[in-house]
């Protein structure tokens, strides 16, 4: 009964080992807290120029990923062309993609450059993108197809 406990033991170890050495990949759109971009309302960018808080009351699901808002009129919007209110490059950091990695994101830190949303790692990564942004825009444009497949930050 030893033998076959230690057996047991040693089954359930190595089949752990098996499960958690896969890294785990992360989604096509970043999903903190289980909800895309922290839950803010990505429509709030373009109406009211700034990141709001959605509620849990007002939500869909593209690409897999939960996004939040604070209105159905706003979830509607959404709805008619996801496209164009999600967040570029998945709502992972833009700077990050251009340099050719996943980086994770902070709602403040924004832009909107021709009708699509930006978001960067935080203010001061920010303000190194707004310093050559088409640049960056192309480089992770180039870079997209082979960073949304890395593994999560």
């Amino acid at each position: 009964m030893l033998s076959y406990g230690r057996n047991l033991i040693h089954l359930t170890i190595v089949a752990s080992s098996l499960v958690f050495s896969e890294p785990v990949r992360a989604g096509e759109i970043f999903t903190p807290d289980g909800v895309a971009i922290h839950g803010y309302d990505p429509v709030s960018y373009f109406t009211d120029g700034k990141p709001v808080r959605g509620s849990a009351a007002f939500t869909t699901i593209y690409k897999g990923a939960t996004f939040r808002f604070v209105s159905r009129a706003h979830r509607d919007l959404f709805a008619t062309d996801p496209e164009h209110y999600s967040p570029q490059y998945g709502g992972f950091c833009a700077y990050g993609t251009a340099r050719g990695y996943k980086a994770i994101t902070e709602p403040q830190a924004f832009s909107i450059v021709d009708g699509k949303l930006y978001l960067n790692y935080d203010d001061e990564v920010a303000k190194t993108w707004r310093s050559d942004r088409q640049a960056f825009i192309k480089r992770a444009d180039e870079n997209w197809d082979k960073v949304k497949t890395q593994a999560a930050p």
